[in-house]
C-alpha cells in the first residue's frame, strides 16, 4: 500500500511546502500553513474532462461589442437593494460574509422568498444544512410555502449538474467553503478547492445569466475565510456585521462592480427575520441620554444617505501610571491624535485623565467630519456640562487645532432640520456657502477653542 504523503498549504495565498513554516514566503501570513493529504500520482483516478476550457469567446473590437440595458431586479429588501447598487443584476456573482449567527442565511433565505413570489425560479443549495432545517427557517420567516427549490449538496460537480437541468435566474450557495470538487485531493474548504469551485459558479453565472449569492465564512480577524482570489473573482463583496448584543445589522459593499461602495444598509434582526430600518437617525437617537454631559450628535454620511448618530464620551481621573483609552467606534489612533489637540490648543490636562469614547448603536465612523463632534463630548465631559440638546455638530480639526471644511454640509443640515436641531456648529469656510435652512442656524467657528467657546466648554483658566 502505498504511504500517503502530505504537504504544508498556506490558507491565505495557496503556497505549498513540505515543511511547516510559522511565516509564509509567499504572502507574510503568520500561522496560515495547514496540512493537506496529497494523492500519490499512480493511484488518481482519470476523469473525463466534463467541459471544455476557456468560454470559447472569439475575440472583436470594443466598438462592435454590445453592452444592452443593465437589469436590476429588486430583492424585497429596499436597504440591500441600496447596497448593491439598485437591486440584483443578471449575471452577478455575489459574496455575502459575515459572523456565524449574523444572520447572512436568513437575510438570504427571505431575498429567494420574494424573488420566487415575483415568478422567478430560485435555486437554495445548502451544504451546511438539512432541509429540514431550512423548513423550520422559512417556517419562522413565514416563507414555508415557497415555490424556491431547496438542494443539500456539497459536491460541486453534482451542484453544477443542477443547475444546468434545473435553470434557475438566482442561486444561492450556502457556503462556498463547504463545497468540494471529488477529484481533488484537498478537503473541503482549503484554497484549492474553494478557488475551483468559485470558477465553476463563476462560468455558469457568466454564460447563463444566473445571477448566484455566496456565503462566506470569515476567519477569527474578520476577513473572508478562504484565499483571497476569491474577492476578486466576485462583482461583489458584502460585509454583513454587527454585535449578538444589538439587535441592528449592518451591510456594508467592499467591492461593487454595478454600484458605489460608499452605501450601507441597516436591518434589524427579529424574530420573523430581517426588517429594514427606514429612519436611521431617529432609530439611532432614540436612546440618547437627556441632559448628561460627555454626549454630542454628529451628522455623518454614508454613501448618499445622512445619518444622525451619537458620539459619546467619558474623560475622569486617571489614578494608573499611563492613562487609559479606550475607544469603540472610532479610529483609535485618530482618538488620540485629537486628544494631543484638545490638550495642547484647548487647554485640556489629558495627561492625568482616562478617555473612553463610544459611538452608539454599534456604527464605526471613518470619516474626519466627525472630529469636531468627537472633540466636544470630551470637552462635555472634561469640565461636566452637557451639550444643548438641540445642537449637531460636525467638522474636521487640524493638527494646529484649525476647523476644516466639509463635504455636502447642506445635504447634512437638511437631515438636521428633519429631527428638530435648530442649531449646528460647523466650519466657518462651509457655513459661508450654503442657505441654512429653514428654522436652523449655522454658527462657524475655525478653531476648536471657538467651538468650545460658542457651547461654554472652556476649561476654567
Amino acid at each position: 500500500m502505498a504511504k500517503k504523503k502530505t504537504s504544508f498549504q498556506c490558507s491565505a495565498c495557496g503556497y505549498e511546502n513540505p515543511r511547516w513554516m510559522g511565516k509564509c514566503p509567499e504572502c507574510g501570513a503568520w500561522n496560515t500553513m495547514e496540512e493537506v493529504l496529497v494523492a500519490a500520482e499512480d493511484v488518481l483516478p482519470q476523469k473525463a474532462n466534463k467541459r471544455p476550457g476557456g468560454t470559447g469567446d472569439a475575440a472583436r473590437p470594443m466598438r462592435d461589442i454590445e453592452t444592452g440595458t443593465q437589469v436590476y431586479t429588486p430583492s424585497g429588501l429596499p436597504e440591500l437593494d441600496r447596497v448593491l447598487g439598485g437591486g440584483v443584476v443578471e449575471g452577478a456573482l455575489i459574496l455575502v460574509g459575515g459572523d456565524p449567527g449574523i444572520g447572512k442565511s436568513t437575510l438570504l433565505l427571505q431575498v429567494c422568498n420574494h424573488l420566487s413570489q415575483a415568478g422567478k425560479r430560485v435555486l437554495y443549495v445548502s451544504g451546511e444544512e438539512s432541509a429540514r432545517q431550512i423548513k423550520l427557517r422559512a417556517q419562522r420567516l413565514d416563507a414555508a410555502g415557497s415555490d424556491m427549490i431547496v438542494l443539500t449538496e456539497n459536491a460541486m460537480d453534482a451542484v453544477e449538474d443542477k443547475l444546468k437541468s434545473i435553470q434557475p435566474d438566482f442561486c444561492v450557495i450556502d457556503s462556498i467553503q463547504t463545497m468540494y470538487r471529488p477529484e481533488m485531493g484537498s478537503a473541503p474548504g482549503s484554497v484549492s478547492q474553494v478557488r475551483e469551485s468559485a470558477s465553476v459558479l463563476m462560468r455558469y453565472a457568466k454564460t447563463t445569466g444566473c445571477a448566484i449569492f455566496l456565503v462566506g465564512h470569515v476567519t477569527k480577524e474578520g476577513a473572508l475565510a478562504g484565499p483571497r482570489v476569491l474577492e476578486h473573482m466576485v462583482d461583489v463583496v458584502l460585509y454583513f456585521e454587527g454585535d449578538h448584543q444589538h439587535e441592528y445589522r449592518l451591510l456594508r459593499a467592499v467591492k461593487n462592480r454595478f454600484g458605489s461602495v460608499n452605501e450601507l444598509g441597516i436591518f434589524e434582526m427579529t424574530g420573523s427575520g430581517m426588517r429594514a430600518v427606514k429612519n436611521a437617525s431617529e432609530t439611532l437617537l432614540s436612546q440618547r441620554a437627556k441632559g448628561a454631559s460627555g454626549s454630542c450628535v454628529f451628522c455623518g454620511l454614508e454613501g448618499s444617505r445622512p445619518m444622525l448618530v451619537d458620539i459619546q464620551a467619558l474623560v475622569t481621573q486617571s489614578f494608573m501610571a499611563v492613562p487609559r483609552r479606550t475607544v469603540d467606534g472610532f479610529d483609535t489612533s485618530r482618538v488620540m491624535l485629537l486628544l494631543a489637540v484638545m490638550e495642547k490648543r484647548a487647554r485640556l490636562k489629558m495627561y492625568n485623565r482616562d478617555a473612553y469614547v463610544n459611538v452608539a448603536g454599534g456604527l464605526s465612523l471613518n470619516e474626519p467630519a466627525a472630529d469636531l463632534a468627537f472633540c466636544m463630548a470630551v470637552a462635555s465631559s472634561y469640565v461636566d456640562r452637557p451639550v444643548p440638546a438641540d445642537w449637531a455638530v460636525m467638522g474636521e480639526v487640524g493638527l494646529a487645532g484649525e476647523v476644516r471644511a466639509i463635504s455636502q454640509l447642506e445635504r447634512r443640515a437638511a437631515e438636521c432640520q428633519r429631527l428638530g436641531f435648530t442649531h449646528i456648529l460647523c466650519p466657518r469656510d462651509s457655513a459661508r456657502h450654503i442657505q441654512a435652512p429653514e428654522g436652523v442656524s449655522l454658527h462657524g467657528v475655525d478653531t476648536v477653542a471657538q467651538a468650545m467657546a460658542v457651547l461654554d466648554l472652556l476649561p476654567p483658566s
